[in-house]
């Protein structure tokens, strides 16, 4: 396209970069990336913290599993190949919610240093907060309502983490929560509280 001064622009020219809209909603846009086992506690502890943000004034979208691979992830399985296409999508969707502003709350158990390290090169290092899930093996066990453990120990699901797929914990995640003695309120407040100083707007 061509402006009345016939000089050539993007569109992406125009579009109202991420700082303005972060003023505009009071917060910094973050990717607050939460990993861990499945049963660690990582989708119930994100519904409490997108609650907990919004009664704070917050602006958050919570992307997981089920709302992911129901639709833009659908077809894919939880091979090493599949796997590293399921987070490399919902990396590039995760940056395009930071960049309206917004801060995008993830729950997925991406299992590896190098996968999370491939999300965090998408999102940007400076947007990209990882926050460990860190619940023992035997309690996320304990709390698996659906059997997902009991079948993957039986060989009825292959490539399982934790069983008979590996997990690395992260090295050095910005944010850990250890849920095994606390409550969803305890474990939540916690991790509100610890994300407060990356999402505030400076005055």
């Amino acid at each position: 396209m061509k402006d009345e001064g016939n000089n050539v622009f993007s569109v992406f020219d125009e579009i109202i970069g991420r700082e303005e809209k972060e003023a505009f909603l009071k917060q910094r846009a973050k990717v607050v990336w939460m990993t861990g086992l499945s049963g660690s506690g990582k989708t119930t502890l994100a519904k409490y913290l997108e609650r907990r943000l919004m009664q704070a004034g917050y602006f958050s979208k919570l992307l997981d599993g089920d709302n992911v691979r129901s639709g833009l992830n659908k077809g894919l399985g939880f091979s090493e190949e599949d796997r590293t296409e399921n987070i490399r999508r919902i990396a590039e969707v995760s940056k395009l919610f930071v960049d309206g502003g917004v801060i995008c709350i993830n729950c997925f158990v991406s299992p590896t240093e190098a996968i999370r390290a491939q999300a965090k090169a998408i999102i940007g290092d400076d947007l990209f907060l990882e926050v460990f899930i860190d619940t023992p093996l035997e309690v996320c066990e304990s709390r698996d309502v659906k059997g997902l453990y009991n079948k993957a120990r039986a060989g009825e699901i292959k490539d399982f983490t934790g069983i008979s797929a590996p997990f690395e914990a992260p090295s050095a995640p910005e944010i850990a929560i250890q849920t095994a003695d606390k409550t969803i309120e305890e474990a939540g407040e916690e991790l509100f509280k610890a994300l407060l100083p990356f999402i505030t707007l400076e005055a």
